[in-house]
């Protein structure tokens, strides 16, 4: 199904946990793609049990946001084609990345809302924890070469999320048109609260092709239970 087209991982921006409106200059694409990304899964148990009994067995209390881990490289020694060296060195370019992934939100007293996207992998959250490793630097110190490990929390919207725990919701069957600009994890996200279930959704709908929808096109997108998602 793969084109084998290069696609660059994006971070987008956004004013509201919705995802409907993009802050201006609030787009980010990485200079080279990831070598890897880390998702980790957590839940939460409670381990209360009565005084002076034996140890029970925990129970599961909730399922707690997904994190991702990334690293983003920045990069002005001028071995990359169109990122020469520049007087201020990398300075600019990380600048310009915090502004879109650590920048405050006056109305909503917090960071933007951001949606890392790239091939499968499409994520919503905002930014927890960014350390920045400077690795090369010109002789007066200005800095070349670095590696901006970012650490994201998760969130899934409420009109999502009790979809997705509810198995048995009308709500997860669907049909729906494509329109311009939509991608298929990025509409298996919007019914399933979750984008790597596109494969299945492409299988169910016999796609050659999932990356090259057609504007107008219906999909059906099956119940989570049924299909065996």
């Amino acid at each position: 199904m793969s084109t084998g087209e290069l696609e660059k991982l994006k971070v987008v921006a956004y004013s509201d946990p919705e995802f409907n409106n993009k802050v201006g200059d609030g787009e980010f694409t990485t200079l080279l793609n990831p070598e890897k990304y880390t998702y980790h899964y957590k839940t939460e148990q409670n381990d209360d049990q009565a005084s002076g009994t034996s140890a029970a067995a925990p129970k599961f209390n909730k399922k707690l946001p997904e994190e991702l881990e990334l690293e983003f490289v920045f990069d002005r020694t001028g071995v990359i084609t169109g990122h020469e060296n520049t007087d201020d060195g990398i300075i600019d370019d990380l600048e310009a990345f915090k502004k879109v992934v650590l920048d405050y939100d006056g109305e909503e007293h917090k960071p933007n809302y951001l949606m890392i996207a790239w091939g499968s992998l499409l994520f919503k959250g905002a930014m927890t924890q960014m350390d920045i490793e400077f690795k090369l630097f010109k002789p007066d110190g200005t800095p070349i070469r670095a590696v901006a490990k970012g650490k994201f929390k998760g969130f899934v919207e409420d009109n999502l999320r009790a979809a997705k725990e509810n198995n048995q919701s009308p709500d997860l069957t669907h049909y729906r048109i494509v329109r311009d600009g939509d991608t298929l994890p990025l509409m298996t996200y919007r019914i399933y609260g979750d984008p790597r279930y596109y494969l299945e959704v492409a299988r169910v709908n016999k796609l050659d092709n999932f990356r090259k929808l057609k504007t107008g096109q219906e999909l059906f997108f099956p119940p989570l239970q049924k299909s065996g998602i």
